[in-house]
């Protein structure tokens, strides 16, 4: 099965929980971890380490146009074409600026003298290891200045099947765009994570959207619950039956973490509310796995 933990907004907790989520479970299943926020990796770190990767693989995950301009005769059809402003003429000839170009393959198709051909190029890379805890891990950046993370996306996911584990569990990007669709296509389940505040809470919504769009199965979690209680009361109840636990706000998890601390080689109170939350998810798991 496939296991993604979103959020709306960005810096809610979603590595932190996935990580934790991800020990516990390979307790008991064979996991593979896969980070698939390829513009803003982090899982890693929250796995204990950034370095010592089994495997480091190149992504061709676009295209850009390569211009023959012995062909080119300077109509300038697919400088005017290109909606992103990627191709200008200068000196009676089209000039890209690699950076603006997203690769859409508008200007191949203007082109009247077929001067125009897309190639791929290497906008990213997947990395691999054996995590400390024996589980594998995969994940994959988009490169500096290159489109197409959910394309990368698509990639993380189609290498962390090779491992053939009973569950994959997904570290999503935050927010609605093509990297979280891309995330959420063939899940089993999502657990979406929200802070109490008014952004965390109506952008939780917006990706919930998207899951109930295709039709996944879902919890809650609030992350922060104490800083605003009045509205973390709100969205148990909204939650309902979904609703799967909340972790206290400490300080002292930004510590551990930047000492690469896992939560639960610590004795903060977190540790003990995510085992909750994983005590709550477990049943929900189960089911599908049947």
């Amino acid at each position: 099965m496939n296991l993604v933990i979103a959020s709306g907004k960005g810096g809610v907790g979603k590595s932190m929980l996935t990580s934790t989520l991800a020990t516990l479970l390979a307790e008991k299943h064979a996991i593979t971890a896969a980070d698939c926020d390829a513009d803003t990796p982090n899982l890693a770190i929250w796995l204990g380490g950034i370095d010592k990767w089994d495997k480091i693989l190149p992504v061709e995950a676009s295209a850009k146009p390569k211009i023959d301009l012995d062909k080119c005769n300077g109509c300038s059809l697919c400088a005017q074409k290109c909606r992103f402003g990627a191709l200008k003429m200068k000196a009676g000839k089209p000039v890209l600026n690699p950076f603006l170009c997203e690769g859409c393959g508008a200007c191949e198709a203007v082109c009247p003298q077929k001067a125009i051909k897309l190639e791929p190029v290497q906008n990213g890379e997947i990395k691999i290891k054996k995590n400390q805890n024996g589980f594998s891990f995969v994940s994959g950046q988009l490169l500096p200045g290159e489109t197409g993370s959910g394309k990368i996306v698509d990639q993380i996911k189609a290498e962390a099947d090779k491992f053939n584990s009973e569950i994959v569990i997904i570290d999503s990007a935050p927010g609605t765009g093509c990297p979280v669709i891309a995330a959420f296509k063939g899940a089993d389940f999502a657990v979406l994570i929200a802070e109490p505040t008014p952004s965390g809470f109506t952008d939780m919504q917006r990706t919930l959207d998207i899951v109930k769009h295709f039709k996944i199965p879902y919890g809650i979690v609030i992350n922060k619950w104490d800083i605003n209680s009045e509205l973390s009361t709100e969205i148990e109840k909204w939650a309902g039956q979904n609703f799967l636990g909340k972790i206290t706000y400490d300080k002292k998890i930004f510590k551990a973490i930047s000492s690469l601390t896992p939560i639960l080689k610590t004795d903060l109170k977190a540790k003990e509310e995510i085992e909750n939350i994983f005590h709550n998810l477990e049943p929900k798991i189960a089911g599908i796995l049947k």
